[in-house]
């Protein structure tokens, strides 16, 4: 995949912000993030935490059918994990493991062992992060206070600022111990696994997709508002210098103001210099 996709990158204290022209772009951009992340792994486990919602789809479209970039990723060394889940069986259709197996999962020679979904299918909300957790724990060989270690976390962002199943006034946004956690959200009246903010601030990198006009307010309150995590929980996702990197198309980044805008080619070589 070529890297010279017309972009501006936007470059603050705490992330990376690509503004492109629309959501096929996103998934462009991610894509190509995606593969350079590949190359570097070389034969070593990649972890990649998935998210839910339409971006996501089209990106994990991109990954399985288009064969300029399927054909490059090293499928069998990919284990696919999930940044949150409702707490639906695998074959509802609310289910982001069930968006993503059709999508992604199913398409791509990706084997079987290197899918790691939340067992929502078991009744209790609570048991189920647990079963997660240990999941986690097992796999990335953790002892006790460790975190895990993800190459990548995909995320979203709501209209209201949440990100993952972590959501405005939620007890989960406040968690420091677990890493997955059963999270009670009362507009919809269910609970919602997700990982925990201090996973999710662990990873090497994460990424933000963001698309659609209906978001602009809230990403201008998220990177260049007053710091109120209780209202816009993606203000909680803080994984440190070079590693947050936020994509969005103009519609999203309509209200963001205050930034100094330069080409890719520059951006890189201004990181190059840090």
């Amino acid at each position: 995949m070529s890297s010279s996709t017309p972009t501006n990158r936007v470059i603050t204290d705490n992330s990376r912000i690509e503004i492109v022209n629309d959501p096929a772009e996103i998934c462009r951009t991610a894509a190509g993030e995606i593969q350079r992340m590949a190359d570097r792994a070389a034969t070593k486990p990649i972890t990649l935490a998935l998210s839910g919602g339409s971006t996501p789809r089209g990106l994990h479209t991109l990954l399985a059918s288009d064969p300029v970039v399927r054909d490059r990723l090293p499928w069998q060394h990919l284990h696919f994990f999930w940044g949150d889940e409702r707490h639906v069986p695998p074959d509802h259709p609310q289910s982001n493991y069930r968006m993503a197996y059709e999508t992604l999962l199913s398409l791509a020679p990706v084997p079987s062992q290197n899918i790691h979904r939340v067992p929502a299918e078991e009744p209790d909300a609570a048991l189920t992060a647990e079963k997660y957790e240990q999941e986690l724990r097992a796999f990335f060989d953790l002892e006790a206070g460790q975190l895990p270690r993800f190459d990548c976390i995909l995320l979203g962002m709501g209209t209201d600022g949440h990100t993952a199943s972590l959501f405005p006034g939620t007890e989960a946004l406040h968690e420091k111990t677990r890493l997955v956690v059963a999270n009670w959200v009362e507009k919809f009246n269910a609970c919602r696994i997700t990982l925990t903010v201090p996973v999710l601030n662990h990873a090497d990198l994460v990424v933000f997709l963001v698309s659609g006009a209906e978001k602009a307010e809230a990403l201008k309150e998220v990177l260049q508002g007053d710091y109120r995590p209780d209202r816009f929980p993606a203000q909680l996702i803080r994984p440190g210098p070079e590693k947050l990197l936020w994509i969005v198309d103009k519609a999203a980044a309509r209200y963001l103001t205050n930034c100094k805008k330069v080409h890719r080619r520059d951006a890189e070589n201004a990181e190059k210099k840090i």
